[in-house]
């Protein structure tokens, strides 16, 4: 091995673990308290907001998969990558000036071209960063949540900042969002493969993507089956996720103290994803992917029916924090059982379509009912059924999803280098 092979893998991965650190932190800084924006500062009511997250929703069904044959075509070229950051370096002028004048005047017109915004540099653009470190990753021999736990330390350290921005003026978040964004396209601009990693390598296919690939994905019964896990458990996950910030805030005497510490709360959260992102790896590796996905959905379950119990403060500021342990586990164990159980040409549709599309599939099938149930019921009834029905999914997954074929099949390459610390 050429002596210099570790050196150069440590610099490729600070700088990788930089980007998805300023990504996260930009995405962080303003979309985090999204749902309180559109509630508090443009005065959308609940029906609204769910409106919102499901057109969303639709236009995230489309850009998702796009993006993810776009990046199978494109094998490990930055060129989408940096469109993704050049929007995303446009968020204070645009929902300054454009996206919340829209929606006070033109409700309609703001909704449809706030969600194009929006799934062109958050909803598909969040999922091309991962599904690139990914592979990434891969290439080097390293563990995906070693590279994705810098994301959960940006949105922490956002997160700590971000409720009492709020406060003063969303001005200042989006301001924060777009200045970091420049940040993250200069290292974008450093960060190179090296040739001995491409070459002869088991991550990139030889053969790129062509339509009927997706065609033949869309044929096969595996990605059907784990499309059901993700309509029964990551569907209850988000969309409860959507509007929970309004949830814990009405547990408090007022709006400004319930948002600073949920700002707060979820910087716990993150920093739980941080850690979480180092143990699970091997945690998934130990066990498997398919019991990594049905133990998320088990967690998932009791975490929701466990918010609707709830009466006091302290008790939904505890439970808050469990959202880190289940996204970090969900997904390590999505890339994992994607990797093994699909061929590597559509590693990056598989994931954009079958887990993030469908996703958001579910913003435009159950967000607005959600929205209703809310106002009818309650958050806290809401989020029982949710729950439940996360539980249920989760047993009828445990018959439907792909067995582990190989335990060794399911370990990345030893890593060229040490590069647990940056």
């Amino acid at each position: 091995m050429d002596a210099s092979a570790p050196a150069v893998a440590r610099t490729a991965y600070i700088k990788m673990s930089s980007f998805i650190f300023l990504y996260f932190f930009t995405w962080s800084a303003s979309f985090g308290l999204y749902a309180l924006w559109l509630s508090q500062k443009v005065g959308l009511d609940s029906m609204t907001i769910g409106t919102v997250f499901a057109v969303n929703g639709v236009f995230a069904v489309v850009m998702k998969p796009l993006y993810g044959y776009i990046m199978d075509k494109i094998g490990m070229s930055k060129r989408l990558l940096c469109f993704v950051v050049l929007v995303s370096a446009l968020m204070a002028p645009f929902f300054t000036y454009l996206y919340q004048p829209l929606l006070v005047s033109r409700p309609l017109a703001g909704i449809l071209l706030g969600a194009l915004y929006l799934s062109l540099g958050w909803y598909a653009g969040v999922a091309a960063s991962e599904s690139y470190a990914d592979r990434f990753s891969r290439l080097y021999g390293l563990e995906f949540g070693q590279i994705r736990m810098w994301g959960s330390l940006g949105w922490a350290l956002a997160a700590a900042a971000s409720g009492v921005l709020f406060n003063l003026s969303p001005l200042f978040n989006f301001c924060l969002s777009s200045a970091t964004s420049l940040l993250m396209l200069a290292v974008l601009a450093s960060l190179k493969i090296g040739e001995a990693q491409l070459r002869n390598n088991q991550v990139i296919a030889e053969q790129k993507i062509v339509f009927a690939d997706v065609i033949l994905l869309l044929r096969d019964r595996k990605f059907w089956m784990f499309s059901l896990y993700v309509a029964g458990v990551a569907w209850m996950m988000f969309i409860a996720e959507q509007q929970f910030p309004r949830y814990f805030v009405s547990f408090f005497a007022s709006q400004q103290q319930g948002n600073a510490l949920y700002g707060y709360l979820s910087t716990l959260q993150s920093g739980l994803e941080f850690f979480m992102m180092m143990v699970i790896p091997w945690l998934v590796n130990h066990f498997g992917a398919k019991k990594g996905l049905l133990l998320t959905g088990v967690v998932v379950g009791l975490r929701l029916i466990a918010s609707g119990l709830v009466h006091e403060a302290w008790l939904i500021a505890l439970i808050k924090p469990l959202y880190g342990l289940e996204i970090s586990l969900l997904l390590i164990s999505v890339f994992k059982y994607i990797a093994e159980h699909f061929p590597k040409r559509v590693n990056a549709t598989m994931y954009l379509l079958g887990y993030q599309a469908m996703i958001y599939v579910g913003s435009v099938v159950v967000a607005p009912p959600a929205g209703y149930l809310y106002d009818r019921i309650g958050f806290g009834s809401t989020y029982l059924l949710m729950g439940t029905t996360a539980l249920l999914f989760t047993l009828v997954s445990a018959f439907t999803l792909s067995a582990c074929q190989s335990r060794r099949a399911a370990r990345p390459a030893p890593p060229t280098a040490d590069l647990s610390r940056p």
